[in-house]
């Protein structure tokens, strides 16, 4: 085997001295390069939203976030109106000095005593979550050879893609200012687009499945992420920055990573859910394993919270029911569940899921919009009010906001797989047949080409 010093040798004796015009004695890509770093800092402290153009300051959201998992952030929060300052007027020079100071600052945070996070267990483990979780079994599995079992992981898929598109108009807003723009929605706003980050980390965990199936391991798909994930956004972001430096999960999901209880590995859960089907337990692990590269404790268990519910799906085919059966596999002493279990009371105490959402909206008010808590609970009260119907369970969805992308495509998968082709031609007609994404390999695929990955790889390494 050739040693480093080799090639680092070899590179040297074959260089051949050059004399350099004055345009080329520059570094390769140097001043693009820069360009490529203010533009991440100026997207740190303000942007919008790609799909709904609603307005955002990720990190500002960040020092927030960290305080809702119990840290004292009154010094990063000291230095909020200078960093908006320097964005107003584009200062790189402090701008991007006080960014870095503010990531310090999260990261050397002192717990707060008292804070009612540490009230809760943390489950960096999926040793901890099986010791405090009640999965059910299935005795009976389904027949992933039938072609029924086909129908239900295609329309799985198209029903996933029909709930991203219909939200990515939507996220971002409040119950208030979307009904005063759209009125009731109930149908999508503007022309679907497939193309959003919504499906592209499940393809990715595809892919490592396809190679070591359910042995599969958290490097694995962390692999597949920088292999054929070229950006992310918060927390995702953190991570494959993190696994670019060989921080490999869990620490990649936890490392400088005040995101790590946001909504990016709840959003990919139910494809863990459609490998696994009638068995919550291994979906459970699977989503485990997928969640810990981005996502820490409660942001991982908001994954298994999805996984469960596809997997379940497969046999559950009342929604309220198969919600309150989610919520009952939650680790017991997870303030995830204590989050799930307050909004399945407030919707038996109330009659309505607008009535629902207020109370929800107004208790998880210092949450953002893209943390999992708060779109929890929308995919709860919908589940719960829906009445089976998938029309209905996606407007109620749009109606609710927050990260409205994410919550419809997750929850209009369960429709997919309990009922195969339920969804009507309104939905179906101003829909792409193909999925344009960003994952390497899959610039341009079809439901068909994700359904037969799926299959193929599932029926090979099946056992019941």
């Amino acid at each position: 085997m050739k040693r480093a010093y080799e090639y680092d040798r070899e590179l040297i004796e074959t260089a051949i001295p050059k004399i350099l015009s004055e345009e080329e004695q520059t570094w390769e890509n140097a001043f693009t390069a820069d360009d490529r770093l203010w533009e991440a800092v100026k997207l740190l402290w303000g942007s919008h939203v790609p799909g709904s153009y609603a307005p955002e300051r990720v990190l500002l959201a960040g020092i927030q976030s960290m305080y809702n998992m119990g840290y004292d952030v009154t010094e990063a929060e000291a230095l909020l109106p200078k960093a908006l300052e320097y964005r107003e007027k584009g200062d790189k020079v402090k701008l991007t000095k006080l960014t870095a100071e503010v990531f310090h600052l999260l990261n050397e945070a002192k717990k707060i005593e008292g804070h009612r996070y540490h009230d809760f267990s943390c489950y960096d483990s999926f040793e901890k979550i099986l010791a405090d979780s009640n999965f059910p079994e299935y005795a009976e599995k389904p027949d992933v050879h039938s072609a029924d079992f086909f129908d239900k992981i295609y329309f799985g898929w198209k029903t996933q893609v029909v709930g991203a598109s219909f939200g990515t108009a939507l996220e971002g807003y409040t119950t208030e200012n979307l009904r005063k723009t759209f009125g009731e929605v109930r149908e999508y706003i503007r022309k679907p687009s497939t193309y959003n980050d919504d499906i592209t980390y499940e393809i990715a965990f595809l892919e490592a499945f396809r190679e070591k199936g359910y042995d599969l391991s958290s490097s694995d798909i962390a692999l597949e992420w920088v292999g054929r994930i070229p950006s992310g956004w918060s927390a995702e972001d953190i991570a494959l920055k993190n696994l670019m430096l060989g921080i490999f999960p869990p620490e990649s999901g936890y490392r400088s990573n005040p995101f790590r209880e946001w909504i990016g590995a709840q959003m990919r859960g139910v494809v863990c859910g459609m490998i696994a089907p009638a068995n919550p337990v291994l979906a459970a692990e699977l989503a485990f394993k997928d969640g810990v590269i981005s996502h820490h404790n409660n942001g991982v268990i908001g994954e298994i919270f999805n996984a469960v519910l596809a997997s379940m799906a497969f046999v559950e085919k009342d929604m309220r029911t198969l919600v309150l059966k989610a919520i009952d596999c939650m680790p017991k002493n997870s303030e995830y569940k204590e989050i799930v279990d307050f909004t399945l009371q407030i919707c038996k105490e109330t009659d309505n899921y607008e009535e629902a959402w207020k109370k929800a909206e107004n208790r998880f008010k210092e949450y953002n919009w893209i943390h999992a808590y708060p779109n929890a609970a929308i995919e709860v009260i919908a589940l719960y009010y829906c009445k089976n119907d998938f029309d209905s369970c996606l407007s109620m969805i749009g109606m609710m906001g927050q990260d409205v992308d994410c919550n419809a495509a997750q929850v209009a998968t369960l429709f997919g797989i309990a009922y195969g082709n339920c969804i009507g031609q309104k939905w179906l007609d101003p829909l792409p047949e193909d999925i344009k994404t960003y994952v390497r390999g899959y610039e341009d695929t079809t439901y068909r080409a994700l359904t037969d990955l799926l299959i193929s790889s599932l029926r090979k390494y099946w056992k019941k």
